[in-house]
């Protein structure tokens, strides 16, 4: 194989609301618990039965931080889109410790609101991410719901931000 991809995707619930902190280098990380679940019809017994996934995501995207720390709370529904990441570290007693979580960096990873904004009947869908996974760079006048009709799926620019000229 000449290459690999490393890539999750996750579509959940925030079991807790997102906690930011700040490194002494000035930069922050945003953590977030989210549950994903998966529904079946057992076969001997015919009950539903339901497992949930806990998941930790990590964002270092100061944008995508800021966004998270505004507009999310627990129970929130998120899409978000990132990397695999592994990192060892040591407890209080000295050993070492290993924990494997999504992370979105600046430029490759993605988050999209999913819940409805509060008074909007058709939903949210709004999408903001780093350059390679798509999504914007920026938010529309920092308000994820701004200039964006009921349903939109957020995966590409609005209209507004179009420009009429052909560059040829």
């Amino acid at each position: 194989m000449a290459g690999s991809i490393n890539k999750v995707i996750l579509i959940g619930n925030l079991g807790r609301d997102p906690e930011v902190r700040s490194f002494s280098n000035g930069g922050k990380v945003c953590n977030l618990r989210i549950a994903t679940s998966d529904t079946w019809k057992d076969r001997a017994t015919g009950e539903r039965r339901e497992k949930t996934e806990w998941h930790t995501v990590a964002i270092f995207n100061e944008h995508l931080i800021r966004l998270a720390e505004q507009y999310l709370r627990k129970g929130s529904k998120v899409y978000v889109e990132g990397k695999l990441e592994t990192r060892k570290w040591q407890d209080q007693a000295g050993a070492d410790r290993y924990s494997t979580e999504v992370v979105l960096r600046p430029f490759s990873g993605e988050m999209t609101f999913l819940d409805p904004r509060s008074g909007d009947q058709m939903g949210g869908g709004d999408s903001y991410g780093g350059g390679s996974s798509g999504g914007y760079d920026r938010a529309p006048d920092d308000d994820p719901y701004a200039g964006r009709g009921g349903g939109s799926s957020g995966s590409g620019p609005s209209s507004r931000d179009m420009d009429d000229e052909i560059p040829f």
